[in-house]
């Protein structure tokens, strides 16, 4: 299989709204790949943390990082490529989820606060409300360009599909 047919994992990061779902989904649909919502792996106790604005401890998002590094395994033992939109806040956490697998590919959607704030306060019915911006960039450890790509998301999705495309080299698979 050559380089630009690998399987591949997608990892798009970064801060609650920012657009990594919806990025992430378009994407996948695009490259007929199946896209999962890191929010969705997480454990109930976490979810109604979050959704009472209590930032989540390193060990409350143990279990997390473990159900999507098995998702992960999952996919490349099977050769299906993927893409997850994850917060991967930490870069410890990010470890936890590359494990060195060139295959896995970390993608940081990069926004200043008062863009991705409007973006929050305007969702509806998410457990993530916007008074946690706060916290969660205060978490965030910046990837380092030799750690993930970074795009900024003050353009379109549409540009920004492209900037991934083009910066990953992905093909369809």
């Amino acid at each position: 299989m050559s380089d630009d047919q690998q399987t591949k994992i997608i990892i798009l990061m970064g801060v609650s709204g920012c657009g990594k779902s919806t990025v992430g989904m378009l994407l996948a649909k695009d490259l007929s790949w199946t896209f999962y919502d890191g929010d969705d792996f997480h454990p109930d106790a976490n979810i109604k943390k979050m959704s009472n604005s209590i930032p989540l401890t390193d060990a409350d998002r143990l279990p997390w990082l473990d159900n999507l590094r098995h998702l992960i395994d999952r996919h490349l033992q099977m050769n299906e490529s993927a893409i997850i939109a994850c917060s991967a806040l930490k870069q410890s956490y990010r470890k936890h989820l590359k494990q060195m697998d060139e295959r896995v590919t970390l993608i940081y959607l990069h926004g200043d606060f008062d863009l991705i704030w409007s973006r929050m306060s305007s969702r509806e019915n998410h457990f993530m409300k916007p008074d946690m911006l706060k916290s969660q960039l205060n978490a965030l450890e910046r990837p380092s360009a030799d750690e993930a790509y970074t795009i900024d998301v003050n353009q379109s999705v549409s540009e920004i599909i492209s900037e991934i495309k083009s910066l990953t080299s992905l093909s369809i698979k």
